[in-house]
């Protein structure tokens, strides 16, 4: 991402109310019994203001969290120090990040689509590590932003990143989302 969008999150995050409510799928994946995911060394990209890598590192994983928004990252420092949690934080374009090889037992990519990214993903997870990515589907601009489908997933298509994985869970549909519904999938997925 160039100096413009830095700008253009940097001024998102900070319009927007602060809250440290994980994702609803990811808590929906940590209440269920049926996948036990151990604790370990954990990835959270996109990671605005650290809702999820909060809620991580209260499991007691090891999170590191990237974003390009430094104003997002303030909050989120902020937030974890509160709660005397220690969570790596790191600014970084993830348009251009090289993420090391077989590093991380779980990765967390939520909100965010960037299709080249996939593939060091798959990458950077350890073998037997586990991915969670949930983001919007192309039928989002129906009813809201975003509406770029550079940003949008096709029907399917989370399912096509993670073929080589054992999918231990995929939905796709129109779900509750900070109490209005918006078009998402997501998945869990454990690697080969």
């Amino acid at each position: 991402m160039a100096l413009d969008d830095r700008a253009r999150w940097d001024e998102k995050h900070a319009a927007e109310r602060a809250t440290l409510k994980p994702s609803g799928f990811l808590k929906e994946i940590f209440e269920a019994d049926s996948w036990p995911i151990p604790k370990g060394r954990a990835l959270d990209i996109a990671a605005g203001k650290g809702r999820n890598a909060i809620f991580l590192a209260e499991r007691g994983f090891q999170v590191m969290a990237i974003d390009i928004s430094p104003v997002a990252l303030d909050m989120a420092r902020r937030a974890a120090k509160e709660k005397s949690l220690i969570i790596d934080w790191q600014e970084a374009d993830l348009e251009r990040i090289e993420l090391p090889a077989a590093h991380y037992d779980l990765v967390l990519n939520f909100n965010y689509l960037q299709r080249s990214l996939v593939g060091q993903i798959q990458k950077t997870l350890k073998p037997s590590g586990w991915v969670i990515f949930e983001t919007y589907l192309t039928d989002q601009s129906m009813v809201g932003d975003p509406i770029n489908p550079d940003y949008l997933l096709r029907h399917n298509e989370l399912l096509d990143f993670f073929l080589d994985f054992r999918v231990l869970y995929y939905r796709e549909g129109k779900f509750a989302q900070s109490g209005e519904g918006a078009f998402r999938a997501a998945l869990l997925a454990q690697k080969s």
